[in-house]
């Protein structure tokens, strides 16, 4: 089981580590929390991040589930190599491959540029054949210098360069103080964040190395994965705040209608774009829902698959597989809907939000 070396804010130690090689070559650096045959959770963190950006998920989550987080390349321990979408997807494939056992399927969890990286997966049989519902926190598919609220001035292009240039400005962050909390968290977080989550997350943004952070830059200035969006074709939920000023709301309510099965869209009140760290109860807990309802296929002892508890595909004995229940819309008493294991999607907000059931 995955634990904390000191402290209750110490970091995971992880159970194992792993090395994923991409197609390339480049090394992905993976960890593992939790036991064995339990239900796979796989965490991908956003820019300028590291597994770190995980560490409240990991630990709530280690316990009864095995919990895969990686770095993406150029981010914690795994070095740079190339930039672009479609090395996301190529470094994702490569952990799925490398991470989870042959048949197995898991629950992907992807905050910002790792939303993208599940967007930029989501068309190859690969990623289709190991994904079995997906989380997508605080992302967007395209336009994001566009319709980023950063630089406080009107939309527009005068706006849009600003925000290219911010973003991809070269100097070095430096050392975590006092001003660089506070421009981090009026660009990243809610207003009413603690001291102690901006100071966990500008510690972790600022170990990002300088030329990840340009890299990667460069590449979300001109992303454009709509056609990820339609090809993503598993169970998802949206969760965004709504004070989010690097991929505001307008992204996930646009995803929330794009995508071919989208569940939920929750909107958490006054939170800013990290929303794993600001809101982690939340995250988690919409996490563990995924989990239940679409579960992620077990592998056995002998090799052989069995379904979660989502009344999804069963993997015989022979190869085939049985269809569970598929259930409908629900309307409650209030006159809302409640989504049933494929149902379509509910908008709700923090701690208000309509939960799934089985019809």
């Amino acid at each position: 089981m995955s634990r904390p070396t000191r402290g209750t804010e110490a970091p995971p130690v992880a159970d194992r580590e792993l090395t994923a090689v991409s197609a390339d070559g480049s090394r992905i650096h993976v960890e593992i929390h939790g036991p064995q045959g339990a239900p796979a959770v796989v965490l991908a963190h956003g820019w300028t991040c590291s597994t770190r950006f995980w560490d409240a998920q990991i630990r709530a989550l280690a316990g009864d589930h095995r919990v895969i987080a990686y770095d993406q390349r150029g981010h914690g321990r795994s070095p740079l190599g190339p930039a672009g979408t479609d090395r996301l997807a190529d470094d994702l494939e490569a952990v799925l491959s490398t991470a989870l056992l042959p048949g197995e399927r898991a629950v992907l969890a992807g905050h910002s540029m790792g939303g993208m990286t599940i967007m930029a997966a989501a068309a190859r049989p690969a990623f289709r054949a190991r994904a079995a519902a997906v989380l997508l926190c605080s992302t967007g598919s395209a336009r994001l210098t566009d319709e980023a609220r950063v630089v406080p001035l009107r939309p527009g292009r005068l706006r849009g360069r600003l925000t290219r240039a911010v973003l991809g400005a070269r100097a070095p962050l430096g050392p975590v103080t006092p001003v660089s909390r506070r421009i981090l968290k009026y660009a990243t977080m809610g207003p009413a964040s603690s001291p102690e989550r901006v100071d966990a997350c500008a510690r972790i943004v600022h170990a990002c190395p300088r030329d990840a952070r340009v890299a990667w830059s460069e590449v979300l200035a001109g992303l454009d994965l709509d056609h990820g969006v339609r090809a993503l074709d598993v169970p998802a939920v949206v969760v965004a705040g709504t004070v989010d000023r690097l991929t505001p709301l307008v992204h996930a309510k646009r995803l929330a209608l794009d995508l071919p099965r989208c569940v939920e869209l929750v909107e958490l009140a006054g939170m800013g774009h990290m929303t794993p760290v600001e809101a982690p109860e939340a995250v988690t807990a919409k996490i563990r829902e995924l989990v239940g309802t679409h579960g992620s296929t077990k592998a056995g002892t002998d090799g052989s698959t069995k379904a979660g508890t989502d009344g999804g595909a069963k993997a015989g004995t022979d190869g085939s597989t049985k269809a569970g229940t598929d259930g409908g819309a629900k309307t409650g008493t209030d006159g809302s809907t409640k989504a049933g294991t494929h149902g379509g999607a509910k908008t709700g907000t923090q701690g208000r939000s309509a939960k799934e059931e089985t019809a």
